[in-house]
């Protein structure tokens, strides 16, 4: 019991940390005066396509480390999808889809937040925190449930405030996105289950 609660205590100090550690450094850009230079050149980075089409396959990590209940797991994988904007080189050449949809995007982030705007926003945080409770756990078939819930809240908020093209612009990537998570999570449902019927059966069972 002494190892299990060390460990939890070390798990949450390196995700406080890890936490604290990316908030100094947005505190020392702003400081500096560098945190808009480096936010125009994450935003170009964010035009490569790349970056939406691995943006829906961090449920995974983030799934599997709320199974493990490994909270620096998670805090990990919510630094890495929030850094992934940026993790690969800026496009030459964007689509006019992809133009249309990102100057909404921005529009939307830099405009006036009402009420009805921060609470839409919180539904992110939310969602995630459920997530994690579901596979923390143990629930999948509900973890999964969520995980198409959120990506299909993502689709209809870009349709609604993207219009059709914002939308299509991003429907590709969501639907790739949301296809491989659940093929990996109905393997591991499958999986589970197999194992579960073979060691309920008792031992010398033909089969």
């Amino acid at each position: 019991m002494k190892r299990a609660t060390t460990i939890r205590r070390t798990d949450v100090i390196l995700s406080v940390g890890t936490l604290a550690l990316v908030l100094l450094a947005v505190a020392a850009m702003a400081a500096t005066g560098t945190l808009d230079e480096f936010g125009a050149w994450a935003w170009e980075r964010h035009h490569n396509v790349l970056s939406w089409y691995i943006r829906p396959l961090f449920l995974l990590p983030f799934c599997y480390f709320a199974y493990r209940r490994s909270l620096f797991g998670m805090t990990l994988t919510l630094v890495a999808l929030a850094t992934s904007m940026f993790w690969f080189p800026a496009p030459e050449q964007s689509s006019s889809g992809a133009l249309e949809f990102l100057a909404m995007e921005r529009e939307y982030l830099t405009g006036e937040w009402t009420v009805a705007k921060i609470l839409l926003a919180l539904i992110v945080p939310l969602s995630f925190a459920v997530l994690a409770l579901a596979f923390w756990k143990r629930s999948i078939v509900y973890g999964l449930v969520l995980i198409n819930a959120m990506v299909l809240i993502k689709v209809v908020w870009s349709f609604y405030f993207g219009g059709g093209a914002g939308g299509l612009t991003l429907l590709p990537s969501a639907i790739v996105g949301l296809a491989v998570c659940d093929a990996v999570v109905l393997y591991l449902i499958r999986r589970r289950r197999r194992r579960s019927s073979e060691s309920s059966r008792p031992a010398g069972h033909p089969g």
